[in-house]
């Protein structure tokens, strides 16, 4: 640290350049450890050594430390002088304060210092303690994943690449890729696209940033499910658009004639192979009926595809894109959920219409990197060892499924059903009764290393009516699942009963019990 710098700086801030260097330096140094500026745990230069670089004499210093150490500021040992553990004193401002302003030391000021307005009220966003636990949703079963496979192709790749792959790679993706997935998913998700209309991206909230931005003006309406997905909120905030809510129910998401009349949409963002966070998977009927709908509205549906792979009761349902011809579809996946999260790798197959400008508009502003692991995906997916791993990633998802399912309805069935069990890594639970609190059963969860969601959290507009808890399932193993699901049972009946309770007030109660009131 320059303590030239730390003692001239607090000299003119505080106008005591008058004052003996012994209390200057005390009081410098008092203040910069309170501040936290000189951390804890942090080592004062040597008495002799900091005289010498701010021209005191060393008694200057000594003076200094022994009046720290005195006040419990630091302490000594052999090797010299150590800030001392004290708790950061808040800055404060009292001119702004005495005139009614927020002062700097305020926390709650410090989150919205600089942001746009339309970006306030974003809920909050899980930090890594909060996404640790039994049945935290999104998260795949990471140790099924072949790392040993996984690091020889990378090597492959890294010896593979030119020195012209050193540069900037393409923005639209690394061509080998987008080819290999283009074929992955005419194949097993009935897409249908060329490798031109494939975009990679960093993984799915990139590409929902991506499309909110480059596919509609700031103030165009924005359909998203309600409950919906808070990532899709914040891309849709973020671009300055104008979010309406449309209820799910068992069949996927609901528009009614009156919203197409009222607040006709010019992006409807939908999850119909799964939908989140209820489950609901959006049936044949209704992914006609939306695509012909947008297409006589000029609107363009966003297709979240993100755990479509996994599918356990019934045949494969395919993508809507593909469901009719020059569908006004724009598809998003990613393999955060059939690989593992950090890969950050997603993918956006846009309309052959808007291929060539989409590429043009990435040109302009995407990253261009990252050429090794899309190499090593490209392969993966051309050599089959992404369906193999995927098949046995189906038949591990499924065990587990039921054997949530099983211990839910044995343990729960009284006072929750359980929805969206059929697809994907995760199923909800919406409480029979919807005054049972889903947040505070989360946090109590936690306390026991059960990391659920609640469904209430991801009301998009307005209450959707869905109270209960969102599971994943794709982490925990089978054999756990009865013994977690009674911790959370135990949980969930508590809150049930606390709900259901008569609670009247001494008033109620006299009132019914004998026709009048007692005074």
């Amino acid at each position: 640290m320059d303590f030239n710098l730390l003692v001239n700086g607090y000299a003119a801030e505080h106008g005591h350049r008058n004052w003996p260097r012994q209390r200057l330096l005390h009081e410098c140094l008092r203040a910069a450890i309170r501040s936290g500026t000189l951390a804890a745990g942090t080592r004062l230069a040597a008495s002799r050594a900091l005289a010498e670089e701010l021209g005191v004499a060393r008694n200057t210093v000594l003076y200094a430390y022994e009046q720290l150490a005195s006040e419990g500021f630091v302490t000594t040992d052999r090797r010299g002088t150590v800030v001392a553990s004290v708790g950061p004193e808040p800055a404060r401002d009292h001119a702004r304060a005495g005139r009614g302003g927020r002062s700097r030391g305020d926390a709650a000021a410090v989150p919205q210092l600089g942001l746009s307005q339309r970006m306030r009220d974003l809920r909050p966003v899980p930090g890594p303690a909060d996404r640790m636990g039994a049945f935290v949703p999104g998260v795949p079963a990471l140790e099924q994943f072949p790392m040993a496979l996984w690091r020889r192709l990378l090597e492959r790749a890294l010896r593979s690449m030119t020195v012209v792959q050193l540069n900037y790679g393409d923005t639209a993706g690394e061509p080998l890729l987008r080819a290999a997935i283009a074929d992955h998913l005419r194949a097993s998700r009935g897409v249908v696209c060329e490798a031109a209309q494939v975009f990679i991206t960093d993984g799915t909230q990139n590409s929902l940033d991506l499309c909110m931005r480059a596919l509609a003006d700031e103030g165009d309406t924005i359909w998203i499910e309600n409950p919906g997905y808070g990532g899709a909120m914040a891309a849709a905030r973020g671009a300055g658009l104008a979010v309406q809510g449309i209820d799910v129910d068992d069949d996927g998401m609901a528009p009614t004639a009156q919203d197409w009349l009222l607040r006709p949409p010019r992006l409807i963002y939908t999850t119909p192979s799964h939908q989140y966070p209820v489950g609901s998977v959006l049936s044949l009927r209704r992914r006609l009926a939306l695509i012909e709908a947008a297409r006589t509205a000029g609107a363009l549906i966003i297709e979240d595809d993100y755990d479509s792979e996994f599918r356990h009761d019934g045949a494969p349902l395919h993508a809507m894109q593909g469901l009719a011809p020059d569908a006004p579809v724009v598809y998003l996946g990613t393999f955060s959920k059939t690989m593992f999260p950090s890969l950050r790798i997603g993918f956006v197959v846009v309309p052959a219409a808007l291929a060539e400008p989409f590429a043009q508009m990435r040109a302009q502003s995407a990253p261009r990197g990252r050429v090794a692991e899309q190499l090593a995906l490209a392969e993966f997916l051309r050599s089959g060892q992404f369906l193999v791993h995927l098949r046995r990633m189906r038949r591990l998802y499924r065990q587990r499924r039921d054997a949530l399912v099983a211990a839910l309805e044995k343990h729960l069935g009284s006072v929750a059903t359980v929805h969206g069990g059929s697809a994907g890594m995760h199923l909800s639970l919406r409480f029979n009764d919807a005054r049972i609190d889903d947040v505070a059963i989360v946090t109590q969860a936690q306390e026991h290393g059960i990391a659920v969601n609640a469904l209430s959290t991801h009301d998009t507009q307005g209450d959707s009516g869905w109270k209960g808890l969102m599971l994943g399932y794709a982490q925990v193993p089978a054999e756990q699942m009865e013994g977690l699901i009674k911790q959370l049972a135990a949980i969930i009946h508590l809150a049930a009963y606390a709900a259901n309770r008569s609670i009247k007030t001494p008033y109620q109660h006299a009132r019914t019990s004998s026709g009048r009131s007692r005074r």
